[in-house]
């Protein structure tokens, strides 16, 4: 299981200084980067992207934790109870998906202040001592929080209710008279485009889940030619855990495609 970690320098010069020693933590194999981005918040609030995350599978799950902290952090760290508005919600759900909470949310944005730049990064680490050693050199504080995708319940759910939706729609179609059909059929179209729908967002969930397993393996492999002797085990542990997390992650999402194929068989 990976983690999210916010790393809070006071200028942009030590970041900087911070990208360089997560980068050697990772050639030697400390620890395991698999996706980087640097932010920054001027004195206005405003948190801009200084260097985003690479936009392949490894970057994807970094690249919406900054799009989620660029939409939420910008103003006074009270505003984040109030807000309310579309783009927030957004923002919200971008994080929350990834299992980010309110109260990591509020500790970076009262860590990230004016004038301050951070390092977000998607690491996998068996040891914190290598890590908070080398930041703390560079000047910068580390926020952690475990990465726990929510979406694969979220899809999960979304299957269940519009199958379940779809299929009593249809059992009240098949019974009801001709004038009652031809109000329904608007409802059991509606329902079965629901389905549909579902099935698509599955299908599309386990392509992402099955590209960025393999790109993190791919990663972790690559590690293992430069890494240092004694580290070279525990990334071949990381690689272990990944294949079996992916592994149980597709097998309930394939469960949960096989019912939108059972409901539009039917």
């Amino acid at each position: 299981m990976s983690k999210f970690v916010v790393i809070v320098f006071p200028g942009e010069g030590k970041a900087y200084q911070g990208v360089r020693a997560l980068k050697e933590l990772h050639a030697e194999g400390s620890l395991t980067l698999y996706g980087m981005a640097v932010i920054a918040r001027d004195a206005k609030g405003t948190v801009s992207v200084k260097d985003a995350a690479d936009p392949g599978p490894l970057g994807t799950a970094v690249g919406a934790l900054v799009g989620g902290f660029v939409g939420l952090l910008a103003g006074p760290v009270g505003a984040l109870a109030g807000m309310v508005g579309g783009a927030a919600v957004g923002s919200i759900n971008d994080l929350f998906s990834y299992g980010v909470g309110q109260d990591f949310i509020t500790k970076v944005a009262t860590e990230l202040g004016s004038g301050k730049t951070a390092i977000v990064a998607e690491i996998g680490e068996t040891w914190t001592t290598p890590l908070d050693a080398r930041m703390a050199a560079c000047g910068g504080t580390i926020l952690r929080t475990w990465r726990a995708d929510f979406e694969d319940e979220q899809v999960a759910q979304e299957i269940a209710s519009a199958k379940a939706d779809y299929e009593r729609i249809r059992a009240e179609y098949a019974q009801a008279g001709a004038e009652a059909k031809s109000r329904l059929k608007t409802k059991l179209d509606e329902a079965k485009g629901n389905v549909e729908r579902a099935e698509r967002r599955v299908e599309a969930r386990l392509e992402a889940l099955d590209k960025e397993a393999k790109a993190k393996i791919a990663a972790l492999e690559a590690q293992i030619g430069q890494a240092h002797a004694d580290a070279k085990e525990k990334i071949r542990v990381r690689i272990a855990a990944i294949r079996t997390d992916y592994e149980k992650r597709a097998a309930k999402l394939k469960q949960a495609w096989a019912l939108t194929k059972e409901a539009l068989a039917a």
